[in-house]
């Protein structure tokens, strides 16, 4: 399968459309434009909008933006479907991911009926017509696939174990790492700093995505700064120190130890505002560079100067988390696409500014940067 040459949806296909792209093979352009659709759904162009599905953005964001990451997409295609599993979450996206990658059709675009049918089912958080939150999606798509592997693991190792005749204590064991683990999990360190004894403790804890604050005007760098900075607990919140027995004023600071292969930063953009009793939109502008290394990592850290690639953005448009809409950025051997549903659009890397907010504090609709991938390099 050569993902070379793009497709795209055929409600935006025009010959000066196809003409930017600049990808065609020359005898391409001498063909008339009806062949131009020809190229389509390897870009995963999907749409839901025309299959009575209601306000499916949110998925269709999150699903072009995992497509365009390499190593999911690569580990969803080789997913093998047995034909007598039970129908899960991803066995629809791998029937989906391979429709997209083994399509043959000149013309149309691919609903992923199947699949939005089974997240229906399955939960009732999405089930319905109304506009979700593209972030609780990634969420609970990637613990689900994560969930549904480390449990195939468990039936293989009981089947090949009855067969065997033997059960060991190790089936109580934590369930080992899946490809979702080895692809987007990273470890965060959580110290603390008595500043009686000055003894400092630390925990642990793994992450599939970064949740982080945004403020006006800064950079997703200085976002990540301010994830990590320095804590103190004092009054109410005292910390209880285990070596003074005590409750006693601490510092504390969250640090990345061990950096994913693929970072998913999600920036905080909707706030529940009391005077308001619901949940606004914040679209501050938020720079995120097209390369980006971390610099909150532990002194432990694996891989601290970890070189990362923006490879797909989604982005909100609107001005609050239950209207509007959502459209993604992705990467494509070394240009830019805009997905909007079914609409596939090449932009300028530069156009990418339009999308990190806006500059005036002032509530409107505004094309906001919301969850950001980034792909390490080694």
């Amino acid at each position: 399968m050569d993902l070379s040459h793009p497709i795209m949806a055929a409600s935006s296909t025009t010959w000066r459309d196809f003409r930017q792209l600049g990808v065609a093979h020359q005898s391409s352009l001498s063909a008339p434009p009806h062949s131009l659709v020809q190229l389509r759904v390897e870009y995963g162009a999907w749409d839901c909008s025309q299959c009575q599905f209601g306000n499916t953005c949110y998925c269709n964001s999150v699903l072009q933006a995992l497509y365009f990451c390499r190593p999911f997409r690569e580990k969803v295609l080789a997913y093998k479907v047995q034909p007598r599993k039970k129908e899960s979450l991803l066995t629809c996206l791998s029937d989906l991911f391979n429709s997209i990658a083994t399509q043959k059709k000149k013309v149309g675009v691919i609903p992923p009926k199947k699949f939005i049918s089974r997240l229906r089912k399955e939960n009732e958080l999405f089930d319905n017509y109304m506009q979700q939150d593209a972030h609780e999606f990634l969420n609970y798509l990637l613990n689900t696939i994560a969930d549904l592997l480390q449990e195939e693991k468990k039936q293989e190792k009981q089947n090949g174990k009855l067969q065997n005749g033997s059960v060991r204590s190790e089936d109580h064991q934590k369930p080992r790492p899946t490809w979702v683990h080895e692809i987007f999990q990273g470890t965060l360190t959580n110290e603390t700093r008595c500043l009686n004894c000055e003894t400092v403790s630390s925990k642990d804890e793994d992450f599939l995505d970064l949740s982080v604050d945004v403020e006006q005007n800064t950079s997703i760098t200085h976002c990540l700064r301010g994830f990590s900075n320095t804590e103190t607990l004092c009054s109410e919140c005292k910390y209880y120190c285990e070596q003074c027995r005590s409750k006693q004023e601490a510092q504390k600071r969250m640090r990345v130890k061990k950096l994913p292969m693929i970072l998913a930063l999600h920036l905080k953009r909707f706030k529940y505002m009391d005077q308001l009793h619901r949940y606004t939109k914040l679209s501050y502008r938020v720079v995120f560079p097209l390369e980006l290394r971390l610099f909150n990592t532990s002194g432990d850290a694996t891989n601290p100067d970890r070189l990362y690639d923006l490879v797909a953005v989604v982005v909100h448009c609107g001005s609050g988390p239950n209207r509007g809409h959502y459209i993604t950025i992705v990467k494509s051997h070394g240009f830019w696409l805009l997905f909007d549903d079914d609409i596939v659009e090449k932009i300028d890397a530069q156009a990418i500014e339009e999308f990190y907010g806006l500059t005036s504090d002032i509530s409107k609709n505004s094309e906001s940067g919301y969850i950001l991938f980034y792909q390490s390099r080694d």
